[in-house]
């Protein structure tokens, strides 16, 4: 198990005041979410959510003659708790003549750990959108995002507030674009922090873990395996790290996977006013309200640590049991542009 020693930290004489690790990727997707805790202190770890299908629009009937029936369905979404963990062993010379406060620090890198985790599975959970737009022919613009927006079919009396994630490698050539409405430039409600203005009426903002997509998913006719890290990586055989930050599908060591025919972003446009592109609550079986993205948690972050007497060394583990899930289909677009 890797060690933090006392080589690892800074020894020092004088130095200023400790700067603390900030994370390489900021949080951008929990903060839309809905937290759900109905798993909290309930027995089992899968949360069933039933949604009702629409029976259809009313017909005509003639005078005098009976009515038909319909039979009313239903359908359900099932998720299914994870755990999310990381650990630190610190040697007890690293502790006492380390600069700063290494146990306390690596307390709050821990639970900066999981947030980021969190976050990761927030935006993987919104690229499983039902509701997307391929513009992988041409970089992002406004006519591409207009498109993509009408993905929504959209018959909200009032607009509804949305938000564009894209990644800052696209930022320049959308704020070049004449229909780009800079937030520097012109007044604007922002949604969430981080945004830097406004198209085709989406707030966007800008996130490093927006994915340039370089490979699918394909079991049947994929030329690159998933394998185990233990196992050297080759021409076709790639570690599930390798592969994961340039692929959207879900995968697992076994899995084979095909570069795409052309490189893309994967940028969700997500609905984040109570309201509902569809308003119809019965027409796809969720609420109005519900939000897009939903986290429901089974355990809150719980940061445990242990002593290890013979080799002198303490143990910092954290660790936190939720899922996250695409909760509301109607609210997100998955939006493809060219790489």
């Amino acid at each position: 198990m890797p060690m933090t020693k006392l080589a690892n930290l800074v020894d020092p004489e004088v130095m200023a005041d400790m700067v603390s690790a900030t994370l390489p990727k900021k949080i951008k997707f929990t903060p839309i979410a809905h937290i759900d805790t109905t798993l909290v202190g309930q027995p089992g770890d899968t949360i069933t959510v039933p949604k009702y299908a629409y029976i259809g629009d009313a017909e005509d009937i003639a005078e005098g003659v009976a009515m038909g029936t319909t039979v009313l369905t239903a359908s359900t979404t099932k998720a299914t708790v994870k755990k999310a963990g990381k650990g630190v062993e610190i040697t007890d010379e690293s502790v006492l003549s380390g600069y700063g406060d290494p146990l306390g620090n690596a307390t709050d890198q821990l639970a900066k750990s999981i947030a980021a985790k969190m976050d990761n599975d927030g935006y993987d959970a919104l690229c499983t959108a039902k509701l997307v737009y391929d513009g992988t022919e041409k970089a992002i613009a406004y006519n591409g995002i207009v498109d993509a927006d009408a993905k929504f079919g959209d018959e909200s009396d009032d607009a509804l507030e949305k938000i564009l994630f894209i990644n800052p490698d696209q930022e320049a050539t959308l704020r070049k674009d004449a229909d780009f409405m800079d937030k520097n430039k012109y007044p604007l409600d922002v949604v969430m922090n981080g945004t830097i203005g406004k198209i085709a009426g989406c707030q966007v903002v800008k996130s490093k873990k927006v994915k340039v997509v370089k490979y699918e998913k394909d079991n049947d006719a994929g030329t690159i395996t998933i394998v185990e890290d233990e196992t050297a990586e080759s021409g076709t055989n790639k570690h599930l790290a390798t592969i994961a930050v340039n692929c959207i599908d879900k995968l697992a060591v076994g899995d084979k996977v095909k570069a795409v025919d052309t490189d893309f972003y994967a940028c969700p446009i997500v609905v984040v006013d109570t309201e509902d592109p569809n308003e119809d609550p019965d027409a796809d079986g969720v609420d109005v309200s519900e939000a897009a993205l939903t986290y429901y948690m089974k355990r809150d972050i719980m940061i445990e640590d242990d002593r290890d007497i013979l080799k002198k060394t303490t143990v910092i583990t954290a660790d936190k049991h939720y899922t996250a899930v695409l909760s509301n289909e109607s609210k997100v677009v998955l939006a493809k542009f060219k790489a």
